[in-house]
């Protein structure tokens, strides 16, 4: 009985992991268009943290009963980001703070994030006098653990940030301080107490952990023992949510399978791919990572392709919203990935919205919009041919 009962045990992981697996696109091919599920080569045991975590970020939702606010952006992570893809204008968030990189002034005026919902009796947020602030798309979370396990040293690699090969480009690293809840992942490099950030539309975020507690908090105004202070209030209470949900929740993001590419084989999406590289694009949004040693074996030492470079670029007066995250100035960004961008209107309601405040309706629009150290790249883009233009937005559509 007791063996028959073991068997039923895994048939019931078996069935709750393909279930996980299926929440398929519309009118995506089944075999290649999933952006939920679990990636390859996870024991039993993290299949289940995988389904506990995919329970936390998809179907808790938070009311005031369970610790929901009183000031909030949203009740739930699966709200921002609907089948784990990008948001879109009714889920974009509100950053404030001010133009220089000496540290955001208005933390106990609310920032950085505004909170612009609220529980009955309670007054949002307003954006304070003499903050600046700038719009962020909440980004899609597939593939977030290989960026993750991506080693310091590699990324400094990528860095120039004097351009001293004289390409024009001259990506740097955002060097953050880090809360003390956080544990440095292997071979971590430190420059005067400065940790490197790598995600974050100015990678100002060291890892998901950070992210998660960050989230609980500002998004939905949920204290944890890892951030235990009411963003209110700013006073320090007891945690509405357990360790054990915050660290499934991580295992989920970290775990959460790469976007796949579709159609690499065709010609066109061939040719598309050697102009991107032509003109240049392939310098910030890098191909092809490796991943180094984790502690989740699945993702140690893979190579995978995010383009990506995971670095600041100063991205021209077009894009200068006047805020700053870390040592970011206030025309930098970091370089977002580009795998699932052809999936993106897929969880944006039909179309796209791109760029980090999802302004660009379009690819191209968005590639018009690079400025700065991306300018050369745009204008050799409009200097191609109708037929090549076409060519390397099928490419792009195709990662």
């Amino acid at each position: 009985m007791k063996k028959q009962w073991l068997v039923m045990g895994a048939l019931i992981t078996v069935i709750l992991v393909a279930i996980a697996c299926e929440k398929i696109l519309p009118g995506a091919p089944a075999h290649d268009s999933i952006l939920d599920g679990p990636i390859e080569g996870l024991t039993g045991e993290q299949h289940q943290l995988f389904l506990r975590g995919d329970v936390a970020f998809n179907d808790d939702v938070f009311t005031a009963a369970n610790g929901l606010g009183p000031l909030f952006v949203s009740t739930s992570c699966g709200s921002c980001h609907a089948g784990d893809g990008k948001g879109h204008p009714f889920t974009t968030l509100t950053r404030f703070g001010q133009t220089d990189s000496t540290g955001n002034k208005f933390m106990q005026l609310g920032g950085p994030q505004l909170q612009n919902r609220a529980l009955p009796s309670f007054m949002p947020e307003q954006i304070p006098l003499g903050a600046t602030f700038s719009k962020f798309t909440p980004p899609a979370n597939t593939g977030l653990g290989f960026l993750d396990a991506v080693t310091d040293h590699t990324i400094l690699s990528l860095a120039d940030e004097h351009d001293a090969d004289g390409d024009g480009i001259s990506g740097r690293v955002n060097w953050i301080t880090l809360p003390v809840y956080i544990t440095h992942r292997p071979g971590t490099v430190e420059r005067n107490n400065k940790y490197i950030g790598r995600f974050g539309k100015k990678a100002a975020v060291y890892d998901l952990m950070q992210q998660t507690a960050n989230a609980y908090n500002q998004d939905m105004g949920i204290v944890s023992t890892y951030e235990p202070y009411d963003s209110y209030t700013h006073q320090d209470l007891d945690p509405e949510v357990t360790n054990q949900k915050v660290l499934d929740l991580v295992f989920y993001l970290r775990t959460l399978k790469a976007p796949i590419q579709r159609n690499e084989n065709d010609a066109d999406v061939i040719s598309g791919k050697q102009l991107f590289t032509s003109i240049g694009c392939a310098k910030c949004h890098i191909p092809e990572l490796k991943t180094g040693d984790c502690s989740i074996a699945a993702l140690a030492n893979k190579t995978f392709h995010p383009y990506t470079d995971l670095l600041l670029h100063d991205m021209g007066p077009g894009l200068n919203d006047g805020y700053t995250e870390g040592s970011a100035l206030t025309e930098e960004w970091r370089t977002p990935p580009l795998w699932g961008l052809g999936l993106s209107k897929n969880s944006q309601g039909g179309q796209y919205y791109l760029l980090h405040d999802g302004r660009a309706s379009t690819i191209e629009d968005a590639i018009k919009g690079h400025g700065g150290e991306g300018k050369a790249s745009n204008e050799l883009f409009q200097k191609l041919s109708a037929a090549d233009q076409v060519l390397l937005i099928k490419f792009l559509e195709s990662l």
